[in-house]
């Protein structure tokens, strides 16, 4: 069942027509006629997992589980090796419960040998699936991934989350590779993020509102379960971003994902604070529609585009962007500054 469900993902998130706002179109930046640098000044290498990437975007989780998803992995791999550039893979849950899966995932450390890779799994997997997720794909690190809405949404999903963090706690505890945790397109607050810091996460994957929403793509596979109304639930990537950014909590590193497609939604989301950028959902369709070559040209376009935007404010590297003046507007500025009743 699991199975057919992934095909069902992928297929339902290409009909997928809900649009939400992830609020980075809300940051403003000043140029700066005087720059002092030039384009070849540039560097985006970036220093994540013990290994250095050639640019600060992640791959994030896609897919795994059949034919179909072992064809994106396998060109998804080959991209993360010819840019040098972090990969997730999508939940190996399925190949813990099917064996004959696992080639759908262990293609992408094969295509990928020296790369940085991320296994991923749920909030309640075991230490023993950690461990054997990690080893099927000789794994730098594991995401653990939080889609709580998207659980209660589907009629197999887990109702039960009780126990999560001290689950993951666990996790970090035992994990021979380090830990991260990342949402599913729903947003990270402060109160989770500093819960997941207390129990030793050091990387968090913001995963906001804005990308793929899960909420429709259930929808579409349980039609009795209205949840329409729930399409606009999360926290805005840009919103999220900003207010973890502002904890300056020590040893903290923010992946920003979540609606991020074009080199502007990277530029300000290291900006905001990010260390890394993930993208998902737009790489997918350049995937599908128009194959690895076009999927190539659009990451090389991310990065070349990313060079010149910070070219625009002076920086030569991802570091000095955390130090970029920056102001909101609009409604992520009112939301930022709203506040808070009942805490």
């Amino acid at each position: 069942m699991r199975q057919f469900r992934k095909q069902e993902h992928i297929e339902n998130f290409l009909k997928s027509s809900f649009r939400g706002n992830t609020l980075l179109d809300q940051i403003f930046i000043d140029h700066q006629s005087l720059p002092g640098v030039s384009l070849d000044d540039v560097d985006l290498k970036t220093e994540f997992l013990g290994k250095t990437a050639s640019a600060p975007i992640l791959i994030n989780a896609i897919t795994g589980g059949s034919d179909f998803s072992k064809t994106i992995n396998n060109a998804l791999a080959n991209i993360a090796h010819e840019f040098n550039i972090p990969m997730a893979v999508g939940s190996q849950t399925i190949a813990l419960e099917t064996p004959s899966t696992i080639e759908s995932f262990s293609i992408v450390r094969r295509n990928n040998p020296n790369g940085i890779i991320l296994s991923n799994l749920n909030g309640n997997s075991t230490i023993d699936d950690v461990k054997k997720a990690v080893e099927m794909i000789g794994a730098d690190g594991i995401q653990i991934h939080l889609n709580v809405p998207q659980e209660l949404s589907m009629a197999e999903g887990d109702k039960d989350f009780r126990y999560i963090a001290e689950n993951i706690s666990k996790i970090v505890e035992a994990s021979t590779v380090p830990v991260m945790v990342k949402e599913v397109g729903f947003g990270m607050s402060t109160k989770a993020i500093k819960e997941l810091y207390d129990i030793g996460i050091r990387i968090v994957d913001i995963s906001g509102y804005g990308g793929t929403n899960f909420m429709e793509i259930e929808n579409m596979r349980n039609p009795h379960l209205d949840t329409k109304q729930l399409y606009r639930w999360g926290i805005p990537t840009a919103l999220s971003l900003l207010e973890a950014s502002q904890l300056e909590l020590p040893d903290l590193k923010l992946i920003a994902s979540g609606g991020v497609a074009s080199g502007l939604d990277i530029f300000h989301s290291l900006v905001l604070g990010a260390s890394m950028a993930g993208i998902c959902g737009e790489l997918l369709r350049y995937v599908i529609h128009g194959g690895p070559e076009q999927a190539r040209n659009y990451i090389n376009n991310l990065v070349e585009q990313l060079k010149r935007l910070m070219v625009l404010v002076g920086s030569t590297n991802v570091e000095q962007l955390h130090s970029v003046p920056f102001r909101i507007t609009g409604t992520l500025k009112d939301l930022y500054t709203a506040p808070r009743f009942r805490q």
